[in-house]
């Protein structure tokens, strides 16, 4: 198996973006020599960069959290500086 770079396949797709456009041009670039390849991931790799993933989801996500709880206070005038530690350390809790 060979994996090729999305932006080297680019030039030899032609026409829109369709499944068949897209395997022609895949075809088309795997056949040159000098077609540089994409270095396979062991499942460790792959393991450490789902974590990583799931990590940035649950960060954003508290942060989204808090945004909205932010505003939701602010429309009961309760203002409040941003960041997280300010709303634990709010003392009306």
């Amino acid at each position: 198996m060979k994996l090729i770079p999305p932006q080297y396949v680019k030039p030899f797709v032609r026409g829109d973006k369709t499944d068949r456009n897209d395997a022609q041009g895949i075809c088309e670039a795997a056949l040159r020599p000098a077609m540089p390849e994409v270095a396979l991931k062991s499942q460790e790799q792959q393991a450490m960069l789902a974590v990583h993933r799931v990590r940035e989801l649950i960060d954003k996500q508290r942060r989204q959290l808090a945004n909205q709880l932010r505003g939701l206070l602010m429309e009961f005038g309760e203002v409040m500086p941003q960041g997280i530690p300010t709303l634990r350390a709010h003392p009306n809790r």
